[in-house]
């Protein structure tokens, strides 16, 4: 009987997701500081057939396209991949699979908390309670900002953007505007209460929260800059559960302390698990450490959707979830 393929991923799984992993591959967990340390990525794609990386994980170059590598397959975890260098992956013959869909609903949901977080200070709230800092109800206390009724815009209206449309129009009767790369069906657009615009511009001046769901990296980077927050409302909130890079951190800190936009609530960060050292000081802003896909059962379904792409390409099968640009 052949050897069964070797599999490393690079963090933790859910136990469910290395189980049926173990059921068909000999699998290694990575235990050692995050993100994996270029020296080890170096001898594991000398060592493994496959390995899983995330979106922590800083691949370097000849991770890729060595002679002696021994990696012909990437199987993310996560539907992001800017962190892979995919023309370099594609040049040396390495595959690519991620994990779509499965994280739909729960990020949508985190994009929904952090923008009632924000909007009526629920994080705040607590941190007085806490801190023994409130004195007890009043009228003009923590006053926050009405989320139903208001406009949302969305930036990328891909699944996920589409989920959260779902959510606020029909959960909250806001009207939605959104930017997109390509022209989306306008029935689809019209069945989530929402319209396309223009322009980008246009869907952040219109908008009382703007909320982020496209890719990161390439032309993305800084998508979210000094002067497009100078486009949105004073008044306005950003919410970003896409990937970090998307903003210019030091610009919306430059914002939220001017007073050129109201409040944010970051789920993700430009360089993490760092993060600028000005944005926890800011009462306006609600942080969270990329939980947008952290509930039990969709970190699990997401292992499981990197098994079955694993399990496609070493059966010689096409891949469910490939990534072909």
């Amino acid at each position: 009987m052949a050897a069964q393929p070797r599999v490393l991923l690079t963090t933790p799984w859910p136990t469910r997701a290395v189980e049926a992993m173990r059921e068909h591959f000999e699998v290694d967990i990575h235990d050692g500081p995050l993100p994996m340390p270029e020296a080890k990525w170096l001898d594991a794609v000398q060592e493994y057939d496959a390995i899983a990386p995330t979106v922590i994980d800083q691949i370097p170059a000849a991770a890729y396209h060595g002679a002696q590598n021994r990696t012909k397959i990437l199987g993310n975890f996560g539907v992001g991949y800017n962190h892979i260098d995919m023309a370099a992956a594609n040049t040396g013959g390495v595959v690519v699979s991620n994990t779509p869909g499965v994280l739909t609903d729960a990020t949508a949901d985190q994009a929904v908390g952090l923008m009632l977080a924000v909007a009526r200070g629920i994080s705040l709230g607590d941190w007085k309670i806490r801190a023994g800092q409130w004195k007890g109800w009043n009228p003009t206390d923590s006053l926050g900002t009405h989320v139903t009724g208001a406009t949302l815009g969305i930036i990328g209206f891909g699944r996920i953007g589409q989920a959260m449309a779902k959510r606020c129009h029909f959960g909250f009767d806001m009207p939605v505007v959104f930017h997109n790369r390509s022209k989306i069906d306008p029935a689809l657009a019209q069945a989530l209460g929402a319209k396309q615009l223009d322009s980008m511009d246009d869907v952040l001046s219109a908008a009382d929260f703007v909320s982020l769901h496209c890719p990161g990296g390439g032309g993305n980077r800084h998508l979210m800059n000094a002067d497009r927050f100078k486009a949105m409302k004073p008044s306005a909130f950003l919410i970003n559960t896409a990937r970090g890079d998307i903003v210019d951190e030091a610009a919306l800190v430059h914002a939220l302390k001017s007073g050129e936009l109201a409040g944010a609530g970051l789920d993700v960060f430009e360089d993490e698990p760092r993060v600028h050292p000005e944005l926890p000081k800011l009462l306006n802003c609600v942080l969270n450490p990329h939980l947008g896909s952290a509930t039990e059962s969709t970190r699990t379904d997401m292992g499981l959707m990197v098994f079955r792409n694993l399990l496609a390409f070493f059966n010689g099968q096409p891949l469910p979830n490939a990534v072909t640009q």
